[in-house]
């Protein structure tokens, strides 16, 4: 369900939680919504903190792209990115449910991430 910003938060951590499961990973959750990840991800013996992101919406060229920032208030302003977080790893699910890990060192970009040819190195397998 990509319909609304609600579903695709929802359905790209239970996507998230599905991956790590079937990689023999121990999934936590964390107890609220106040830190910078959503998930903590542990295997063998190393604990994670992953960022989930969710996007159906493409570019003019096709290409999927997910946006890296949190805003909110009341005129939207910017209150957090990924690349500034201290999160590990980002978590992206797609609307035609591709799926992609990447480390957060690895991110250059600030407010948006365009998910072309440099980034399916991180494409996983289900």
């Amino acid at each position: 369900m990509f319909d609304t910003n609600k579903n695709i938060g929802n359905s790209s951590l239970g996507l998230a939680i599905s991956y790590f499961t079937c990689h023999n990973y121990i999934v936590s959750s964390p107890l609220n919504d106040t830190q910078d990840y959503d998930l903590i991800v542990e295997k063998d013996n190393l604990l994670y903190r992953v960022q989930v992101k969710g996007t159906s919406f493409k570019t003019k060229y096709g290409i999927y792209q997910v946006a890296l920032k949190s805003c909110g208030g009341t005129k939207g302003k910017v209150y957090k990115t990924v690349i500034k977080s201290r999160a590990d790893l980002l978590f992206i699910a797609t609307k035609n449910r591709d799926l992609y890990l990447i480390p957060i060192s690895n991110l250059r970009n600030t407010y948006t991430l365009n998910l072309g040819e440099e980034y399916k190195k991180y494409l996983l397998t289900f």
